[in-house]
């Protein structure tokens, strides 16, 4: 097959490496790509969101498969656009439209959850016209509060005052244009205390799913899950917590009922659903869902596949996943994310990478925001290299990412050295 992947950032670089392996594969293209990318397959200049290009690149290399890597295509409607033209070529991995509503949308997700009976968090959405009724149901909450842009907001969109004054002063910045149309309206909700985790499925739309391996992300920049919040910090699988009884639950509660429910709303959803899910007490809860791969959770997720991800991407698209089996790797897996300074906030670009390691069966640097100036490696993003490793063990494979980050240098590099600690404490606990 020839497969053109969309996106641009880790989670692209992983699902290339993954990809690329598949004796299904061709040919791999990736638009745009990114500075590392292109040892996987071939860097198209074009941008997801320029469907006119990417029809162009679709006819010109006979593609016979599309993955679709970030939400935002997926939202502008790219399947729905190219399936108009024609329906059995090529196949897209990617929901339509609707289906992107889920990540699109927190309103829209939580009703979904509502109608489906499907276990989240008490909420409410206000708008500018009624911040006064946002402000009365701040006041019927227990301290943390949420608020959530409703829209895309890079996933910095999720704001957790820890005072009433502080609730009510987010929601009236939200709502007054801080997250640009994003926030035009905010989702309120009660506050879950427990530990999160990431559940990925890739669903065929007629109701066949396989689960994913389960990892855990760590979101803020500071140590000790202290300061703002990222796009990502680091991820680990497996997750200690989610064990048999715990992963039951998910299943029968959460993931059953989300790919029933697409269906009996008449929703076209062949491909990745993410649950980002939190452990209250044992049991599982939604906190949000995203339409595509997390990211850095894909950095560490595609290492444990062991199955032909080709093939079963291809059997998802075509709607007869079947019983084709999703084997996953026994080996712990982790990335810890290098990341530009000043990062989430203000930082600069085109610092010179060096040091980077060549995977050597342990550990592969997925590439995130970073580009080739002729054969220099420069940074071009928030978020650089993902450092992720294989282990017996989350330890094992923690201590052989960090190893090869000690190899890497560019100015201002930074990252987390806590990366999976909380999991290992309570490993080590439960030992």
């Amino acid at each position: 097959m020839n497969i053109l992947l969309l996106g641009s950032g880790g989670r692209e670089a992983a699902l290339a490496w993954k990809i690329s392996q598949s004796p299904l594969c061709e040919q791999l293209y990736i638009a745009p790509g990114n500075g590392g990318t292109g040892a996987f397959g071939t860097n198209i200049a074009a941008s997801p969101l320029d469907f006119d290009a990417i029809g162009k690149i679709i006819a010109e290399k006979n593609i016979d498969m599309v993955v679709v890597g970030n939400e935002d295509p997926l939202v502008a409607g790219i399947v729905d656009h190219f399936r108009a033209i024609d329906a059995e070529k090529p196949l897209w991995v990617g929901p339509s439209q609707a289906g992107a509503m889920l990540e699109a949308s927190k309103d829209h997700a939580k009703r979904f959850m509502a109608r489906h009976g499907i276990p989240t968090a008490a909420y409410r959405t206000f708008t500018p016209e009624t911040i006064e009724e946002g402000y009365a149901f701040l006041e019927t909450l227990n301290p943390p509060y949420v608020l959530k842009a409703d829209g895309l907001a890079a996933g910095k969109g999720v704001i957790i005052p820890e005072t009433l004054e502080e609730a009510r002063k987010t929601l009236a910045e939200m709502l007054g244009g801080k997250f640009g149309k994003a926030s035009a309206s905010v989702v309120i909700e009660q506050f879950l205390k427990g530990i999160e985790c990431s559940v990925f499925a890739l669903t065929d739309g007629h109701g066949g799913y396989r689960l994913l391996p389960v990892a855990k992300d760590y979101k803020r920049i500071g140590e000790g899950d202290t300061g703002l919040n990222t796009g990502g910090m680091g991820a680990v699988s497996p997750v200690v917590f989610a064990d048999a009884e715990f992963m039951k639950k998910v299943e029968e509660r959460i993931v059953r009922p989300t790919v029933e429910g697409l269906i009996k709303d008449g929703t076209d959803y062949r491909g990745f659903i993410f649950f980002g899910l939190i452990n209250v007490d044992g049991e599982p809860m939604v906190i949000e869902y995203n339409v595509r791969m997390g990211d850095p959770e894909t950095e560490v997720v595609m290492l444990r596949v062991a199955s032909d991800l080709v093939e079963l991407m291809a059997a998802a698209a075509r709607g007869s996943l079947g019983t084709l089996p999703l084997d996953i790797d026994p080996r712990a897996a982790a990335t810890v994310m290098a990341v530009s300074g000043g990062y989430p906030e203000a930082y600069e670009k085109g610092k010179k990478i060096e040091g980077v390691p060549a995977p050597d069966g342990t550990t592969v640097v997925f590439h995130a925001g970073t580009r080739l100036d002729g054969p220099v490696l420069l940074t071009s993003g928030g978020r650089v290299l993902a450092v992720s490793s294989y282990g017996a063990t989350p330890r094992e494979a923690l201590a052989a990412s960090y190893a090869a980050l000690d190899t890497i240098r560019f100015d201002g590099m930074y990252f987390r050295r806590d990366i999976g600690r909380d999991l290992q404490a309570l490993a080590d606990k439960q030992n």
